[in-house]
């Protein structure tokens, strides 16, 4: 899958473009190209299989268009900016990011970061934009969830939750393994089988699915914390 993907990547500054469209064709993938947030909205489509975005474009922002993104397609996205700090990663993470890259950066850090997530990404094959119908595959139950593993969907009720990947992953993890408690550690490798790159990273998606599934964090009914310890589901 790797050398055959396609990536968008999103950039105004021009030099950048063509160097990252460079760096990546030689890889192998198809790189293609828009030059602000606007036009990487109008490009998104089930055809990429990652967004590489930059932050800082004018118009709309690489956060904001990763949010719009995110309203309708699944494949991962990876943000490029110039600021480091924790409360800029966490708002990248908690626009839709799987992964987070600040310049400047070696081309082979870029090229080994884009291999891991489309690694990571490899057992769903192609991240498949959202329809508007349903389609029923095989389903895990918890309390009123229903999570559609063929589809990577994830159900409250009647109404379609719309999580990340990376979110849809955690969520799916820790309910076939009920009871389990998951360190944040444990939660790195379990899903992408490699070392953990900080705490923050779990936090933000832990937090951030239970927003999107209307849960209290100070008295969670899904993901429970075992304090010192991790998460679980009962």
């Amino acid at each position: 899958m790797d050398g055959k993907a396609k990536i968008l990547v999103a950039d105004d500054e021009k030099e950048i473009r063509q160097i990252l469209g460079m760096v990546l064709g030689e890889e192998g993938y198809e790189a293609v190209m828009a030059r602000d947030g606007q036009e990487a909205v109008q490009l998104a489509s089930e055809d990429i299989d990652l967004y590489i975005l930059d932050v800082n474009m004018p118009g709309m922002s690489g956060f904001a268009a990763g949010m719009e993104i995110r309203k309708t397609c699944y494949a991962p996205i990876m943000f490029l900016t110039a600021y480091s700090g924790e409360a800029d990663k966490k708002m990248g993470f908690e626009a839709g990011a799987d992964d987070y890259l600040v310049k400047p950066f070696s081309n082979g850090e870029l090229l080994l970061r884009v291999k891991a997530l489309l690694r990571r990404s490899r057992e769903y094959a192609r991240m498949q934009c959202r329809t508007s119908g349903r389609e029923e595959g095989d389903e895990l139950a918890y309390k009123d969830l229903r999570l559609d593993t063929d589809r990577q969907s994830v159900w409250k009720g009647g109404e379609l939750i719309v999580l990340t990947y990376t979110e849809y992953r955690i969520l799916e993890l820790l309910i076939r393994h009920r009871k389990k408690i998951y360190s944040l550690d444990n939660i790195y490798q379990s899903i992408w089988e490699d070392e953990a790159v900080g705490d923050t990273t779990i936090m933000v998606h832990i937090k951030n699915i239970r927003k999107k599934l209307g849960d209290d964090s100070r008295n969670p009914r899904y993901i429970k914390t075992a304090w010192g310890k991790g998460y679980y589901v009962e």
